[in-house]
């Protein structure tokens, strides 16, 4: 029998290359298969960002495999979190879903050292997301 997922989590930003790809990996790895995550962007780019691929097998996460997605409106709707990184107002609004904006910095054409205190916020931020959703689940 499998279970459901406690939540589900789209992060969005513009090239679905950097930061929404590292954030979906931190999210897969800390939380399993205790939530459903996606990532998208508004205008995708043709891969992920070498150097943010770099900076995450650092922390033994591999995201080299991962594809940037054109964001979509079935997205959104299947997602409870909605995270945006600089994303402007290309992310449709639905209600009763939870919208959250982190402003961090794009990793976009930066070296892995630029790169890694750009990974190391979103490590902090998605560990916080996890533990505001472990909290609902208890409630």
């Amino acid at each position: 029998m499998t279970s459901t997922p406690a939540a589900s989590v789209l992060f969005v930003c513009i090239h679905n290359a950097g930061r929404s790809q590292m954030a979906a990996g931190f999210l897969k790895h800390l939380a399993g298969d205790r939530v459903e995550v996606r990532s998208a962007g508004s205008m995708p780019g043709d891969q992920v960002n070498p150097a943010a691929v770099e900076a995450m097998a650092e922390v033994g996460i591999d995201i080299s495999a991962a594809q940037p997605k054109v964001l979509t409106t079935e997205a959104v709707q299947a997602s409870d979190y909605v995270i945006t990184m600089g994303c402007g107002d290309a992310c449709p609004i639905f209600p009763g879903k939870q919208y959250l904006d982190w402003a961090l910095e794009d990793p976009a054409g930066k070296g892995v050292e630029s790169v890694r205190p750009i990974r190391d916020q979103i490590k902090t931020r998605i560990e916080a997301l996890i533990a505001e959703i472990d909290a609902k689940q208890q409630a």
